[in-house]
């Protein structure tokens, strides 16, 4: 692709990325408006107020991970997952199923919250 597409193509990134932006400063805004200042005699808020009040919320409560992406989670998962798997294949069948009972019993529903196993249906003699 020639470079001027490429600019094109960044600019309306950039441009969608601003209105996203805008839009939820803008809902934040109208919810915070609306809501907080008769439930809790707080301040009505402004725009700026309101992108400030996104940021914080963020670095408090999101983080600013290095890859800056949910992807992070995913990857996480997938390498307990292996280290998991790696772990397993080491053991014994006697050792593994002993370990499946032991996790199970202290890390499943509890009791009132299990579904009951499906009972096989039974085999009439005739």
């Amino acid at each position: 692709m020639n470079r001027s597409s490429w600019l094109l193509r960044g600019l309306k990134f950039a441009l969608l990325g601003i209105l996203f932006v805008a839009a939820i400063g803008f809902i934040t805004m109208s919810l915070w408006n609306w809501l907080v200042p008769d439930l809790f005699n707080g301040p009505f808020i402004t725009f700026p107020q309101t992108l400030g009040l996104l940021l914080l919320t963020r670095i408090l409560f999101g983080g600013f991970n290095k890859s800056g992406r949910a992807g992070a989670w995913s990857r996480r998962r997938r390498m307990m997952r292996e280290k998991m798997e790696s772990r397993m294949a080491s053991l014994s069948p006697e050792e593994q199923e002993k370990f499946r009972q032991k996790m199970h019993a202290t890390c499943s529903a509890p009791a009132w919250m299990r579904r009951s196993a499906p009972e096989e249906p039974q085999k009439v003699s005739v």
